[in-house]
């Protein structure tokens, strides 16, 4: 566990280009509820999901748009990054990973400044 202020563990941080996430349960205990735990996910790890169903029902929702381009899906990747007491999900189209060293308290000016407020929508 890294500490929030008094720590010197190392850290990852990883950003996404904005499409769409979820996140919460499960948490590790309820994990064989998750509608993948029976093809292979598990607690306390990062996984990629081919041929994501969760893609194929965005890709379906869009289609009534009139610039609709069901190409526009097929570069998307869905993640899952499962925690203890959480599970995080998102389709994205690019994301970038990177590592520091310390505490939550010393990576948050780098956190903040990946935000990228002026409105860029993929990592660098």
């Amino acid at each position: 566990m890294v500490g929030p202020v008094d720590s010197d563990e190392p850290i990852v941080i990883v950003r996404f280009d904005r499409r769409t996430h979820m996140f919460g349960p499960p948490n590790d205990e309820a994990f064989a509820g998750h509608p993948l735990a029976k093809r292979g996910l598990k607690p306390y790890g990062a996984f990629r999901i081919e041929n994501s169903s969760w893609i194929r029902r965005l890709e379906r929702m869009n289609s009534v748009h009139s610039q609709h381009r069901a190409e526009n899906y097929w570069k998307l990747q869905h993640l899952v990054f499962s925690f203890h007491d959480s599970t995080f999900e998102c389709v994205c189209l690019k994301f970038d990973i990177r590592t520091a060293q310390g505490s939550i308290k010393d990576v948050i000016p780098e956190m903040v400044e990946l935000l990228d407020w002026g409105g860029s929508d993929h990592p660098r």
